[in-house]
């Protein structure tokens, strides 16, 4: 048994924080957001986790300092635009035994950093000599995960035996984990189908029907790994769980919140109006400023991903997309 600390209450954090607890783990979840630690203690009901009842066991508490001790694993589940914030506080209280988990999806303004090149950063700066770093992504929506439905995800870190002790730690007759050595393939799925998400959501807001959303996600991952070769990140992996497989789940279900972003745009809202709708993070929107830079900086030809962002930052007609999409490319394709 693992004393496991989840540092964010959002519903990945809390879904996750639901499943250690029935493995036996001792489960501490911290948030600032005190209304939500009191609603998550009192009543053991997530806002946003509608159908699912928590446990009792699990320890919801907003101070920060004490929730480290004696923790043997520190999860990061809060979003990219709040990561190093909270990783750099976290400093002050770890150690070099512990294992650091992401859990968050995106990357970094101006460095491009991953997720867990941050962690690794801060661990440098604060002199912890640990490589005890792993990051947790695929295709699991936390409304299934939460309710114990099967569904299957991947452990990756450079050290495998660090990615198999976190294997270790999730793995459940419901819940299979899958060890990767590529962290940086696996972070750059985790980003960029978030965007893709985005524009499948969009043709379905539009009014289009499965070819076109078959179509987006095809061609998705072509430019998703165009950005790996570029990265110097395995092919195999944008073709496993972490790739292919998440970028299904999250541009074809309604629970995700990239696809029903972008189908809010297609059906005609502006970019606040359907963050309102969806009223929690939205990581692809987060994200695309990112995948612009990587765009300017490799020089590569991404028009899914330039389609998006032109309606999601520049007002651009919904519509705008098909057209990217049904023009011939002069490049290969």
């Amino acid at each position: 048994m693992s004393n496991i600390l989840i540092l964010g209450a959002g519903t990945w954090g809390v879904a996750i924080a639901e499943l250690l607890n029935k493995n036996g783990h001792k489960v501490t979840c911290w948030s600032r957001n005190k209304d939500l630690i009191k609603e998550l203690s009192i009543n053991h009901s997530h806002p946003k986790l509608k159908d699912v009842t928590l446990s009792v066991d699990v320890n919801y508490t907003t101070e920060f300092e004490k929730s480290f001790i004696g923790k043997d694993v520190i999860i990061y589940a809060v979003p990219s635009t709040g990561f190093r914030e909270v990783v750099h506080k976290s400093m002050n209280f770890v150690n070099d035994t512990q294992y650091f988990v992401s859990l968050t999806k995106g990357m970094e303004d101006k460095t491009l950093y991953t997720m867990s090149e941050i962690i690794f950063e801060e661990l440098k700066i604060a002199g912890i000599n640990s490589d005890k770093v792993v990051v947790l992504s695929g295709p699991t929506h936390a409304e299934e995960v939460g309710k114990g439905l099967p569904s299957m995800i991947v452990s990756a870190s450079a050290n495998e035996i660090h990615s198999k002790y976190i294997q270790d730690v999730f793995m459940n007759e419901n819940f299979r984990v899958y060890t990767n050595v590529d962290v940086k393939g696996v972070e750059i799925c985790a980003a960029f189908k978030n965007v893709i998400a985005i524009a499948s959501g969009i043709l379905t807001g539009l009014g289009y029907g499965d070819n076109m959303k078959a179509a987006v996600i095809t061609r998705g991952l072509a430019e998703m790994i165009r950005v790996g070769d570029a990265l110097g990140c395995k092919k195999e992996t944008f073709y496993g769980l972490a790739g292919v497989g998440d970028m299904i789940v999250t541009a074809t279900s309604t629970n995700s919140r990239n696809f029903n972003f972008g189908k809010y745009l297609g059906l005609g809202d502006k970019t606040d109006e359907a963050l309102k709708k969806i009223g929690m993070v939205v990581e692809g929107i987060n994200f695309l400023p990112k995948a612009i830079q990587i765009i300017d900086k490799y020089n590569l030809d991404l028009p899914i991903t330039n389609g998006v962002n032109e309606i999601v930052y520049n007002n651009m007609d919904a519509k705008y997309i098909t057209s990217l999409l049904m023009k011939r490319s002069k490049k290969a394709e």
